[in-house]
């Protein structure tokens, strides 16, 4: 008699395993994503003080200026466009629960590079550039942070030819980093530093890109006069100069994803904590946010700041607004202590 003995073959790896590990690896560009905006947000918490830092800086102290009434409601305006997009952001964090969060980003990534913006274009204002071009903004708040315009946690900036990168003001920028969320300041200097580098990157292709696609600016070769389709370090350095220098604002600009974009629905399926992405943008605007307002109200003089904010719309009456003016705003121009009860997201 025969007995047969039948061989089962159990899978190393269930079809449950593959499938967690596939959305695993979906994953990860969300998660390095969401990584870079923590990195940031833990860099700021860590090196904060009461008042931002700009108690300290000579810019700041030395700002200063002329405002007619009619540049007055022209910031006016500008602060209210920074101040209702925040409100949003913030009415969104308010609502979501963590399936809420994850597709709000079709409209919180965008609402949190428009907020500084706005912030931003008024805070330039105040200094004599009084444009709406994106370019001349990005060169001008560029200049800015070189020149120590902004307190340390954001005073980071890359610069260099493609190839050649240097991050300033991020000492431990050159070491690796993870995959994971930050819990050091070593390994958030180090995510920022690549998510320098890598924005930089992309800045200095898409200037190749436009440079070489425009007959009257492309590169040729000296010897066939055609358009140089392979550069070397030398044609590099010769852009260098339209690249800037890559700053926080460059890092926010990358969130500028189109609601049609394929790339903003890699973020919307992926697994990674919707709430806490959502966090430390809100903490990154609120900062921000504050350092521009408070240049704002030094140029303005604290009266008619608080004159303004009295007389806000009513959504925005005592809110984050008022609350950012009592505990940051106010202790900064009269020297006085700041509430204890202050916080970063204030």
């Amino acid at each position: 008699m025969t007995t047969i003995t039948e061989n089962i073959i159990f899978p190393l790896v269930t079809d449950e395993q593959k499938q967690a590990e596939e959305t695993w690896r979906k994953s990860i560009p969300a998660q390095v994503f969401l990584n870079y905006f923590f990195a940031i947000n833990y860099h700021i918490q860590e090196n904060d003080d009461a008042t931002g830092g700009l108690q300290h800086l000579p810019f700041f102290r030395a700002h200063q200026a002329e405002l007619t009434e009619v540049d007055l409601q022209a910031v006016s305006k500008m602060l209210q466009a920074c101040w209702s997009t925040e409100y949003a952001l913030r009415a969104t964090a308010e609502l979501g629960d963590e399936e809420y969060l994850r597709n709000a980003l079709h409209w919180t990534f965008p609402q949190a590079y428009h907020t500084i913006l706005s912030g931003l274009q008024a805070f330039l204002y105040t200094t004599g550039t009084r444009s709406n071009n994106p370019s001349l903004i990005r060169r001008e708040v560029g200049r800015l942070v070189v020149r120590n315009a902004y307190p340390r946690p954001v005073s980071f900036y890359a610069a260099g030819a493609y190839g050649d990168f240097s991050i300033h003001r991020l000492p431990l920028a050159g070491y690796k980093p993870g995959l994971h969320i930050a819990g050091k300041e070593i390994e958030a200097q180090a995510q920022i530093g690549q998510f320098l580098r890598t924005t930089r990157k992309m800045k200095a292709q898409w200037t190749r890109q436009q440079v070489q696609g425009n007959p009257n600016t492309a590169l040729r070769s000296q010897k066939t006069g055609k358009v140089l389709d392979k550069w070397t370090a030398s044609h590099w350095q010769q852009i260098t100069w339209r690249l800037g220098y890559t700053t926080i604002f460059d890092l926010l600009g990358r969130l500028r994803i189109s609601q049609t974009s394929r790339e903003i629905e890699r973020y919307v399926e992926a697994e990674i904590d919707f709430k806490l992405f959502h966090q430390s943008l809100l903490n990154i605007v609120s900062y921000l946010n504050g350092i521009h307002e408070s240049y704002i109200a030094k140029a303005m003089g604290l009266e008619r700041y608080q004159q303004l904010v009295q007389e806000l719309p009513k959504h925005l009456q005592n809110t984050f607004v008022a609350e950012r003016l009592h505990t940051r705003i106010e202790p900064l121009l009269t020297g006085q202590e700041p509430p204890q009860q202050m916080g970063i997201a204030a």
